[in-house]
């Protein structure tokens, strides 16, 4: 098996550190080599730019578990930025979320987020609804459990604060906490009173997901132990549009010397690692 411990004591640093850091949203291995050449700390893989990556799909949980741990090994084979990823609810229950953990830390991912939310949405609902807490709890037990690798990170994931409220936030964070996760991922946070409220109850690293202008100073961040907060999934979004763009442009008549928004030799150089290419076949085929 391949050995991703490095990648994995580099995000340790990070959630054990005393900043707070944005990590890369990274969705295939291009994406993630060109946010490693730009310095980021931690690349997130979502479930939502997987399934739009994989399937062509909207976050509805059509994505399988298989399908992402092959895009997870794809970029974690092809950069060494540590790699973060959205476990979403673990694909089913306590013993699914067990073998969640096993592919997703085979495909070499350094964290790794299990929710307590019920998914995929049940028949007749059109508002998020919680799994009971001892639902929750029993997930992340099992996540633990199931870790090979001690310097692994999984991640206690809740939306409680925008479905439920504050209380049901901070009754969650504390039992989860108890299980022993490694940080808290708390989705929906909006006020610096609500960070203050789960910060002040709990002792683990705090992920935020979804935050506010009320939350991007990094340094209150910081000080409430705030090290891992995303700033929302734009570079697939730039992606999606530049090709739509570029293929209209060539449909209207443009040609292709004249278009707009290509990148630079050197950025595709990055992107696709030729520099090691050119040098593999200087040495293993006298090229």
């Amino acid at each position: 098996m391949t050995d991703w411990s490095e990648r994995r004591k580099a995000f340790r640093q990070v959630i054990e550190g005393q900043a707070c850091v944005h990590p890369a949203s990274v969705f295939d291995p291009m994406s993630a080599r060109i946010a490693q050449s730009i310095g980021f700390e931690i690349g997130m893989l979502a479930g939502s730019t997987g399934s739009l990556t994989v399937l062509g799909a909207p976050d509805l949980i059509v994505l399988t578990l298989t399908e992402f741990a092959d895009q997870a090994l794809r970029i974690n084979r092809a950069a060494d930025i540590p790699l973060m990823v959205d476990a979403d609810h673990g694909y089913g229950n306590a013993l699914s979320v067990m073998r969640t953990v096993q592919e997703l830390e085979t495909a070499g991912v350094s964290g790794m987020s299990i929710e307590d939310t019920e998914l995929p949405q049940p028949f007749g609902e059109t508002k998020q609804r919680l799994l009971s807490i001892e639902e929750g709890v029993g997930k992340m037990k099992a996540a633990m459990a199931a870790k090979q690798d001690p310097k692994l990170v999984v991640a206690g994931r809740t939306s409680a604060i925008q479905i439920s409220g504050l209380e049901e936030c901070l009754r969650r964070a504390k039992a989860y906490e108890a299980c022993d996760v490694d940080i808290l991922f708390f989705v929906g946070v909006k006020t610096r009173a609500e960070l203050d409220a789960l910060s002040a109850a709990t002792t683990l690293p705090i992920m935020l997901g979804g935050a506010t202008p009320e939350l991007s100073d990094k340094e209150y961040l910081a000080s409430r132990r705030v090290r891992i907060a995303l700033q929302g999934h734009q570079p697939i979004m730039a992606g999606i549009e530049a090709v739509r763009a570029t293929m209209q442009a060539l449909r209207d008549g443009t040609s292709p010397k004249d278009l707009t928004g290509l990148p630079s030799a050197e950025t595709v150089k990055v992107a696709t690692r030729s520099a090691d290419y050119d040098r593999w076949s200087a040495d293993f085929l006298g090229q």
